[in-house]
């Protein structure tokens, strides 16, 4: 009985190692994902702001006309203000308890009544599914996904209506974003696609799988599945 005890105490001291150590190598891919989104969105949008204030100083000493001058500093204004939201976006990102203490589903609820709210769209969501605890890496990296996919609606897809369901099974738990926007080709490229790089990292991370179906003035459907067995 004292060697089943002890096995089993090593066993569990064991795990505790192994889940400090994953919690740690996660939150170093993360500070890196964090790192390269930051460096591919912000610095080259200084560098946007740059050239197009670069390009007014060139037409006013050149004598152009005043349309030609306001036209680039009102480029450098767009630039410094989309660049600005990135950073702010970054920013929260970088809080560490995103969820702030809320069960996953009501913190998904806010999320999405404060995106509808700013955005003045209609938007539903529901949970599917016996609500309960997860790990807490997957309650946070669905959170951010979720975060991710709202930013993306509102910068590019210009919805005026979406539903996000939150669908919690006994092997994998799967979060489900459709918005009535204009939609996109996803195997096309694009630039500034860094939501969907950021999004499909943080699936990765968690083992997961993210699938897009789109298409051109058809709407988007986002759907990200992570299986709980892997956690």
């Amino acid at each position: 009985m004292l060697y089943l005890v002890g096995d089993l105490l090593g066993i569990a001291i064991e795990r505790g190692r192994l889940f400090n150590r994953s919690v740690e190598l996660g939150a170093i891919e993360e500070r890196n994902r964090l790192a390269r989104e930051i460096h591919d969105t912000l610095a080259q949008g200084l560098a946007g702001i740059a050239l197009q204030l670069e390009a007014a100083e060139a037409l006013l000493e050149s004598g152009a006309d005043t349309a030609r001058v306001q036209a680039a500093i009102a480029q450098a204004l767009r630039l410094t203000r989309d660049n600005l939201e990135e950073a702010r976006r970054s920013v929260l990102d970088l809080r560490a308890a995103p969820l702030e203490g809320r069960p996953l589903p009501n913190a998904m609820a806010a999320l999405v009544r404060e995106w509808a709210a700013r955005r003045k769209a209609e938007a539903g969501f529901e949970v599917i599914g016996s609500p309960r605890p997860l790990p807490v890496r997957v309650e946070v990296g669905l959170y951010r996904i979720l975060q991710e996919a709202l930013t993306n609606i509102g910068r590019h897809a210009y919805a005026r209506f979406i539903t996000v369901q939150l669908i919690i099974m006994p092997e994998h738990v799967r979060l489900v974003v459709e918005d009535d926007g204009r939609g996109f080709d996803p195997a096309a490229r694009y630039e500034n696609r860094y939501g969907l790089i950021g999004m499909n990292e943080r699936a990765r991370l968690l083992c997961g799988d993210l699938a897009i179906c789109s298409a051109p003035g058809e709407g988007t459907r986002l759907e990200v599945t992570i299986p709980l067995e892997a956690q």
